[in-house]
């Protein structure tokens, strides 16, 4: 197993987390400029929640399990079978990161996520009638 393990954990120990972390910013924004305002904000509170440093390892990798299962072909359920109750998996998975996301999402996370949709996208202004 250590045969296995060894090259993984030299390839992660080498990586330099701070450029990758970057790389993968850019191609989110990639996405979100395509999606919209609306779509980006949860991606991005999904970001900032994982890069956060108060955010602790436990609920990291709560949350990548949780991606990874909705992306991995394998389910419980299979969809094949079970045709609409097969998604019941993957949403109990995707509501679980969803709500975990949420109950993680600082004032100063929400204030960066706001701060970069508004980079992207351009300031939003509300219209206040008297």
């Amino acid at each position: 197993m250590d045969e296995i393990l060894k090259p993984l954990m030299d390839r992660i120990n080498d990586c330099d987390w701070k450029s990758e972390s970057q790389r993968l910013l850019g191609l989110l924004k990639l996405y979100a400029i395509r999606a919209g305002r609306f779509a980006a904000r949860p991606l991005l509170q999904f970001w900032f929640v994982m890069t956060d440093k108060d955010t602790s390892l436990r609920d990291k990798v709560l949350l990548y399990a949780a991606l990874i299962y909705v992306i991995v072909p394998g389910d419980l359920l299979p969809r094949r079978v079970l045709h609409l109750l097969g998604v019941v998996d993957d949403l109990g998975a995707v509501m679980f990161a969803f709500n975990k996301v949420r109950n993680l999402i600082t004032p100063a996370i929400q204030l960066r996520v706001e701060q970069v949709l508004d980079e992207w996208f351009g300031m939003q202004c509300e219209v206040v009638d008297d």
